[in-house]
């Protein structure tokens, strides 16, 4: 199985649960629990999880899934699967409890600990963002196909630097991190996943993530921003690791769009 083959039918997946979450988005009633982690969730996070679920274990049963409502998974078991479902049912769960329409559905196939394909459905808007390991990264809306990329930028060139951030974040945090502030320009959208599909279709050059984060968030977004020509990485510029650790926690990260830039000389290195 090649997830050329399948994308497709992953996308649909993604559109169900999505379609859920809109629903109870827009009838606004929805329950809400704290988690031991002490992040909330919502009847739409696990109404969205039982879809997802479901769905990619009738498309694949021999394929393990890893959500992020169901990752109480040593990591003694996980370390034998070769192959896996990396899945954020609603990523921006904090953005959906206030309104903000800011929201996504991520899945992600993880091969020898590397994304190889993903999905990132937006319900508000009914945009997905998807990509695959060497054929590409594109974006679906109004039943219409786009090739995305992100936006390259020569070294030397005299550039302004659009940053993404978070509406809830004080933008001061970000702009503190890079040495020349002054030369950065704020994109302001909610939730981890989506930001990062804004570097990978060249309307944002970089989102810095600090603060805690879970595998499931990045690895969708990963192999749409590889594929569309930008990196994801830790805040030290080193690569991610997937289904390595007993803690599925991602260190703090950042998506740039031109991975040809010194960006260890462009953030403060703080």
């Amino acid at each position: 199985m090649k997830p050329e083959d399948i994308i497709d039918r992953v996308i649909d997946i993604a559109t169900e649960a999505g379609q859920r979450i809109r629903d109870i988005y827009l009838e606004g009633s929805f329950e809400r629990e704290i988690k031991a982690d002490n992040t909330p969730v919502t009847s739409a996070d696990l109404a969205a999880h039982d879809i997802i679920y479901r769905g990619l274990s009738a498309l694949t049963p021999d394929i393990p899934v890893l959500s992020e409502e169901a990752a109480d998974i040593p990591l003694d078991e996980r370390a034998t699967w070769k192959r896996y479902w990396l899945v954020d049912p609603l990523d921006g769960t904090g953005e959906f409890i206030a309104g903000s329409g800011d929201f996504s559905v991520i899945i992600a196939l993880v091969e020898h600990n590397r994304p190889v394909a993903g999905v990132v459905y937006v319900p508000m808007t009914q945009v997905c963002y998807y990509a695959i390991a060497g054929l590409g990264a594109y974006k679906r809306m109004d039943k219409q196909e786009v090739r995305i990329s992100s936006r390259q930028i020569a070294t030397g060139e005299e550039a302004s630097l659009r940053l993404a951030v978070s509406r809830r974040q004080d933008p001061q945090s970000v702009l503190k991190l890079f040495n020349q502030p002054k030369y950065c320009e704020l994109v302001v959208m909610g939730g981890a996943a989506l930001k990062s599909c804004l570097v990978a279709e060249g309307r944002a050059d970089c989102y810095v993530r600090i603060g805690p984060t879970g595998e499931w968030d990045t690895g969708a977004a990963q192999i749409i921003v590889e594929e569309a020509g930008g990196q994801l990485m830790d805040i030290e510029l080193q690569p991610l690791t997937y289904n390595e650790r007993e803690t599925l926690e991602n260190p703090n990260f950042i998506v740039v769009g031109a991975p040809n830039l010194e960006w260890d000389k462009i953030l403060r290195g703080e």
